[in-house]
């Protein structure tokens, strides 16, 4: 089992002059679930090196076990200083690809080409795409092979309205991932702010926020298996 997991290279919240990246438990929570079931890991972003960490998601309160665990793993930390450039890879290499979230993705990887190549190639290959909080809108501009969106009539989830504002960036990101999803024609839901909600769709896989993490990637192991 070869999964890609691609990161953001950005770490700018918009002009608050504040810093984002990607979120850790997003990243480390699935990391585990797919290095523990034997799967092979590689780790892409735009830029390629070593990706932005939100400090945020390092604050005491959003640490878990499998960020601790990802901390204390010279191996891992060492994979993650040297991310591969996202123009470098190829659906044909893997067998499913996994985006972590973060805020930074609205900002680079929403926009990137070789990002929304790279999902609807895995999607021609017939193989699983799966995102989780703020990485379902890099979404945005995936189109089917007959240039619909991609989410247009498909389960969806992603960060709520009202997580971003408990939060307090509404008026600070490039756009709201839910109001983002529905008005692509995405079949949106989701469950309480904060608590684990994962939606399946064929080959789609999306999660709501960085609790979902571990229960998306194991929702993805588990189609895998099939």
């Amino acid at each position: 089992m070869k999964i890609l997991m691609v990161l953001t290279s950005h770490d700018q919240l918009g002009d608050t002059g504040r810093k984002t990246g990607f979120w850790l438990e997003e990243l480390a929570a699935p990391y585990y679930a797919f290095k523990d079931a034997g799967a092979e890991i590689t780790l892409a972003s735009p830029k390629g090196g070593n990706p932005p960490l939100d400090p945020k998601s390092n604050e005491p309160d959003f640490q878990t076990e499998q960020t601790h665990r990802f901390e204390a793993d010279a191996a891992a930390t060492a994979q993650l200083a040297a991310t591969v450039r996202l123009d470098s890879v190829s659906p044909a290499d893997f067998d499913a690809v996994f985006y972590p979230g973060g805020h930074g993705p609205l900002w680079d990887l929403a926009e990137d080409q070789h990002s929304i190549a790279l999902i609807e190639g895995f999607l021609a290959a017939n193989k699983h795409v799966a995102l989780v909080c703020h990485a379902p809108g890099v979404l945005r501009h995936v189109k089917t092979p007959e240039g619909k969106p991609l989410v247009a009539g498909r389960n969806v989830t992603g960060f709520t309205n009202s997580e971003e504002e408990a939060v307090g960036l509404t008026q600070v990101v490039p756009f709201l991932v839910e109001d983002e999803l529905i008005a692509k024609g995405g079949l949106y839901s989701k469950g309480a702010d904060w608590s684990s909600y994962v939606v399946s769709d064929g080959l789609l896989i999306t999660g709501q926020n960085p609790t979902s993490s571990a229960e998306t990637a194991q929702q993805l192991i588990k189609q895998l298996a099939q």
